[in-house]
């Protein structure tokens, strides 16, 4: 069949247009999710300040060296096969709203480990007390552990309870149901804080959940943690009162009536203590305490 006519013609060129345009679409419909989702991106700027996120892709690894246990044992970390300190270069924040825990004590073992915040890239190592190795007088019943990038300063006093920082980054107690390795970085959600006085100095100690346990949909805030792990709260503050009494030592003291405070106060004081550290690692406060900043 011929087509003669102009209208005709016309009509023939927009029918072939419209079948060109139909076969296109599950192309770019298809090439549509090859792009990150939203939530997966690198994000922008924090509001608060200068730090900013890591892409969600970013994976942690850690390396041992020297003998466990020993005065020489180490465990650096690093990003995506470089370098990295876990004080100092892993996030505080993540994009979903969840925060960074790095894990120097898991669940059910006793040795005091902790990331050493006066050497270089600030390894995890063994504490010490006159030359020889700490360990807790007994298990500790949780993964023990810090936030990066958040600094108790020794020189801010709290107004109410009028002592001073302790000069370690924020101590989190994570309450989850798995027992995770020494020097992983896990993200968690900080539901609740109790404000402990040790030797006299503000130590903090939050409470999180891995975002990766079973429970963790349903623990958003401090009270649903006494409603579906009931008594835990007390037995951590417990732990913590009495852990030095065994060599003698008076027990710890809590600020704040002794409560384990919620979410929003929570993240106030995450907040704050992440405020000291920029400063601290800007150079507007100085560096008196002896701190590694590599």
């Amino acid at each position: 069949h011929v087509v003669s006519t102009p209208s005709q013609k016309m009509s023939a060129i927009a029918s072939a247009f419209k079948t060109m345009a139909c076969a296109a679409k599950p192309a770019l419909a298809g090439r549509q999710f090859t792009r990150a989702a939203p939530s997966l991106r690198a994000p922008a700027f924090k509001a608060r300040g200068l730090s900013i996120a890591s892409p969600a892709f970013a994976k942690y690894g850690s390396e041992k060296k020297g003998e466990y246990p020993s005065l020489e044992f180490r465990i650096f970390f690093n990003e995506d096969g470089k370098p990295v300190s876990p004080w100092h270069g892993v996030p505080l924040h993540n994009p979903d709203g969840t925060c960074n825990f790095i894990c120097e004590i898991p669940k059910e073992t006793k040795a005091k480990m902790e990331v050493a915040t006066d050497e270089e890239m600030t390894p995890i190592k063994q504490d010490t007390k006159k030359g020889k190795l700490r360990d807790y007088p007994y298990n500790i019943n949780w993964n023990y552990g810090m936030l990066p990038r958040t600094w108790e300063d020794p020189g801010h006093e709290h107004p109410t309870m009028k002592v001073k920082g302790d000069n370690d980054p924020v101590d989190v107690v994570e309450i989850g149901s798995v027992a995770l390795a020494m020097g992983s970085v896990t993200p968690v959600k900080p539901v609740g804080v109790y404000a402990m006085i040790d030797d006299g100095e503000l130590d903090w100690k939050v409470i999180a959940i891995a975002a990766s346990d079973p429970k963790a949909k349903d623990i958003n805030d401090v009270a649903d943690v006494e409603k579906h792990f009931p008594g835990e709260l007390e037995k951590i503050r417990v732990w913590f009162r009495d852990y030095k009494t065994p060599d003698g030592k008076p027990i710890n003291e809590f600020g704040l009536d002794d409560k384990c405070m919620d979410k929003k106060y929570t993240m106030a004081v995450i907040e704050e203590t992440a405020g000291f550290y920029d400063k601290l690692v800007s150079g507007e406060r100085e560096n008196d305490g002896g701190l590694s900043l590599k």
